[in-house]
């Protein structure tokens, strides 16, 4: 069965609505038939001609796009929300109050409180939401998963994740730059900058292979670049529930780095760890054995991990197709009726991330030291 998706943003000089539209077709389980991907026009016009979507069928607001396909016998079932934070609250809002499933981008919204408002949406509308925290679907991440869920490594102690990028070395964003434009400006990225951008992936990724939530947090972040408002270098402490501690660190200053993120978990008998530039490895140092690289395509991989892999083993996937693994998971959830399927981030992921961005942010700025995160994991 191929669900039927509209997009909103995305257009031409966008990076990520390409990348959802790309996913969203991988498998065959959603086609894209509408979308309004500009305000402008012409550039609306231009991305419904390449996307092969019909012209009467590119609307010039998401309000007309979401009351254009309500109309329709064949209209959208699902909107994939792919604009700056500051419109992902009100766009999933509206398209669920429409009885339309929903796929955002990531953070969920501009801040903690949207967030928690569009979790009493999600629930009343009895919709699906998925939040597209990519890293999840890779293959060897979900072994990780696995692997700490089996008990693999004993308690886990220690989790150290690092996400380095270093594009926003200069100041791009006074230059025109369309993408550091927006990001840098706190009325469309909101309090946080590099913590609300690449920050929540590395979070929700430190709580997704750890397996326990977050309790307590020490934040030092800072804009390093003259001129900037939000951050762009984050130092974060944590502690997790049942006593593990971690190091997150995010940063787009870091000169020279591409898309650096990296986490390593320990536990009481060996740690594990996976590099997204190496993302078909995992590597698992044992502290009486041997050191062992799982490769994914593997026959001897967790069954998550087997069925997040399309190719065998040598054969590498990246970052198209675990995008596409969490368009996946949600048309699955979509076709059996039931809440979002696991391991795909919805809702609950979201409002977390938004609580991880405003605590690490006024910790820092108020040299609070250790504060609660507070939110129900």
């Amino acid at each position: 069965m191929t669900l039927r998706m509209a997009m909103v943003g995305g257009g031409p000089g966008s990076f990520i609505g390409p990348v959802h539209r790309m996913a969203a077709e991988l498998d065959g389980k959603f086609r894209l038939v509408a979308g309004a991907f500009s305000r402008d026009a012409g550039r609306n016009a231009q991305a419904a001609r390449a996307w092969d979507v019909a012209s009467d069928r590119a609307y010039g607001d998401y309000r007309a796009m979401i009351a254009g396909e309500a109309a329709r016998h064949d209209g959208a079932q699902l909107v994939a929300v792919v604009t700056p934070n500051h419109l992902h609250f009100e766009v999933a809002a509206a398209a669920l109050q429409a009885g339309l499933h929903v796929m955002s981008d990531k953070p969920a919204t501009l801040n903690l409180a949207e967030a928690r408002a569009l979790a009493g949406i999600v629930a009343a509308s009895g919709r699906l939401y998925g939040l597209t925290h990519v890293y999840t679907g890779y293959p060897m991440v979900r072994e990780a998963r696995e692997m700490v869920r089996r008990g693999d490594l004993g308690r886990i102690r220690k989790i150290v994740v690092e996400y380095a990028q270093g594009w926003l070395s200069r100041p791009l964003e006074q230059g025109g730059d369309k993408q550091a434009g927006w990001r840098a400006d706190p009325a469309q990225a909101g309090v946080g900058g590099c913590i609300g951008d690449i920050g929540t992936h590395a979070f929700n990724l430190a709580e997704f292979i750890g397996g326990a939530p977050v309790e307590r947090l020490c934040a030092d972040l800072a804009a390093v670049v003259p001129g900037r408002v939000l951050d762009d270098d984050c130092n974060v402490l944590l502690r997790f529930a049942g006593g593990a501690r971690g190091v997150l660190i995010a940063s787009q200053i870091s000169a020279g780095g591409r898309n650096g993120l990296n986490i390593k978990v320990y536990g009481e008998t060996g740690g594990l760890a996976w590099n997204h530039e190496r993302h078909t490895e995992l590597t698992v140092d044992w502290l009486d054995a041997p050191s062992q690289v799982l490769h994914a395509g593997s026959a001897y991989l967790s069954a998550p991990a087997r069925s997040a892999s399309r190719i065998p083993a040598g054969h590498p996937e990246g970052f198209i197709e675990a995008f596409a693994n969490l368009y996946s998971d949600v048309a699955d959830a979509i076709v059996a009726g039931r809440a979002t399927a696991d391991p795909a981030p919805g809702i609950a992921a979201g409002v977390r991330g938004m609580a991880f961005v405003e605590r690490a942010v006024a910790a820092s700025r108020d040299g609070a030291g250790w504060v609660a995160l507070g939110e129900a994991a």
